[in-house]
């Protein structure tokens, strides 16, 4: 295994064990997945205990009335599968019934006309059927027992949850009484009891997900969503099914990286680095002005393609592998000047071809999960299932107002999704590691900058997440450049002169560079190393 040096100081030590690896920000969820591989669980469902518990632990952030996505190597076949776990937009949801309502130009972010139907319950399930060893009973037991009984709430989460902002949008939000018990946000070490999610876990334990999309939990979601105008129905969340996919990838100096298809928008992050692979990154400072402006360039012409081609694949055709071609990141990446920021770059045209939550987790089998869950926003739309503590995420507020455009609202079809999971191999097909980090349109631009860090200048998996990162922060070509804090002066104001909108970053508004974890597995001796993120109450459980 190549050694990984130490040139940057890290903030916290990598973690290493044989036995199982479980990389979460919040220390019960990751141990509640270390039980399961403890249990004789595997990676897949060590996963699913792990996103149930963060749900109990970090509401904001993710949930059962959300999606997922995974991706899972095999390590008896050295395979990736796939998994879509994301929601619809209810049938009879369209440009025109939005527009009857007076909704034109964009979805609002928080109303009721966001949800789309929450995909994460069968997906988990669909995971552990087809990966795991274990049923939705087995590893939903440390989560139930948190929601009915009591954890206390930790220190990074806490004071999000306390936030002013956070606090009136709760309190102004339906069926939210669990979550400010006694009208209060919960303090830092109070214990908090969750019924409402409880009951919802215990009947998926012992119903499986036909008691989430057909019974008193599908009710009491419809009935809450129909009571303040909205579209979803029975029927919608019958219907609902998760997917499987083949992986989509490209290879960033040797080593190949694997993201799911769209609709997700893991395929920005393989289009940056595709382009950022013909720039000599590891010859440069990592904070130097020079690299960061290459890297960032890269990162809006992705961004460029991304925002005009992804969609629902089932729905729109989605160039991928032209995409993803060599040929047309030399085309893009010819579009980069070092001498000034390029203006909103538009999309190019590749060649014709047929507050979220992160954790990764390994057995010690060599198998590795990659897997996120989200709500989307904090709190996801603020309205919560009545009776049954499932708040219910804004997703289809991604969806685009415009016939016509790939990504338009249409019944029956997936959104945009920001939610990527990401994995990474070796040339012989032996695993390298799971690896993401959540935020909106920050994922893609953290998991390009984690392994160019891994890669380019071989950092072990700590390292690469301590790392101050940049972030284009919603996304578009137009963006503020935001800098973190680590990130020097003299660097942005370079950048600045360069024509980038830059504006440093600091304090609580360090959230915006995400959370990440990563697990990398040295395939000589077992060994797997962990790294965790210090913006968040991360921890890596192993053994």
């Amino acid at each position: 295994m190549r050694r990984m040096n130490y040139d940057f100081i890290s903030r916290r030590s990598m973690v290493l064990g044989q036995g199982g690896m479980v990389a979460a920000n919040n220390p019960l969820a990751a141990q509640a997945g270390l039980d399961v591989l403890r249990r004789g669980g595997n990676a897949a469902d060590a996963a699913v205990a792990t996103a149930a518990m963060l749900n109990v632990t970090d509401p904001a952030s993710t949930g059962i009335g959300g999606d997922m996505f995974a991706l899972y190597y095999d390590a008896k076949s050295r395979t990736i599968t796939a998994l879509n776990g994301s929601g619809r937009a209810p049938a009879a949801a369209s440009i025109s019934a939005l527009a009857e309502r007076g909704i034109t130009g964009a979805i609002p972010d928080r109303s009721v006309y966001a949800i789309t139907v929450p995909g994460a319950c069968m997906g988990w399930h669909d995971l552990l059927a087809r990966h795991g060893r274990m049923g939705l009973a087995d590893v939903l037991r440390d989560p139930i027992h948190y929601a009915r009984d009591g954890y206390p709430v930790h220190s990074v989460f806490g004071d999000a949850w306390a936030a002013p902002r956070n606090v009136r949008f709760l309190a102004q939000s339906p069926n939210t009484e669990d979550y400010l018990p006694g009208g209060k946000a919960p303090k830092v070490g109070q214990v908090v009891k969750l019924p409402g999610l409880a009951r919802t876990f215990q009947l998926v334990a012992e119903g499986g997900p036909a008691a989430y999309y057909e019974g008193p939990i599908a009710e009491a979601i419809v009935s809450t969503v129909q009571s303040l105008g909205g579209l979803l129905t029975l029927d919608d969340l019958k219907a609902h099914c998760s997917t499987w996919d083949e992986p989509i990838s490209t290879t960033y100096r040797g080593v190949t990286i694997h993201e799911c298809p769209p609709n997700g928008q893991g395929l920005t992050a393989l289009i940056a680095m595709n382009i950022a692979e013909g720039f000599d990154l590891a010859a440069m400072p990592w904070d130097s002005p020079e690299r960061l402006h290459l890297m960032v360039e890269a990162m809006r012409l992705a961004f460029a393609d991304a925002r005009h081609y992804i969609a629902d694949p089932a729905h729109a055709d989605v160039p991928t592998h032209g995409l993803l071609d060599k040929g047309y990141a030399a085309q893009r990446r010819a579009l980069i000047s070092a001498d000034h920021a390029m203006q909103p770059p538009s999309f190019g045209m590749p060649p014709d071809s047929s507050d979220t939550v992160y954790l990764c987790t390994a057995d010690g089998e060599g198998n590795a999960c990659s897997f996120i869950n989200s709500l989307y926003m904090g709190f996801g739309t603020g309205i919560v299932a009545k009776g049954y503590g499932v708040f219910l995420q804004n997703r289809g507020a991604n969806f685009v107002l415009e016939p016509g455009h790939r990504n338009a609202l249409e019944g029956g079809k997936r959104p945009y999704h920001t939610i990527i999971p990401g994995m990474a191999t070796r040339a012989d097909g032996s695993l390298f590691g799971p690896f993401g980090v959540m935020g909106g349109f920050m994922q893609p631009q953290g998991h390009f900058q984690v392994v160019s860090g891994m890669i380019d200048d071989v950092l072990n998996p700590q390292e690469a997440l301590d790392r101050p990162r940049w972030c284009l922060s919603d996304g578009t070509g137009d963006s503020v450049l935001a800098l973190e804090d680590g990130i020097s002066f003299k660097t942005a104001a370079r950048l600045a002169s360069l024509g980038h909108n830059v504006r440093p970053v600091t304090g609580d508004e360090r959230s915006l560079f995400g959370c990440g974890q990563i697990i990398i597995r040295d395939p000589e001796t077992g060994v797997l190393y962990g790294g965790c993120d210090p913006r968040k109450d991360s921890v890596v459980a192993v053994f």
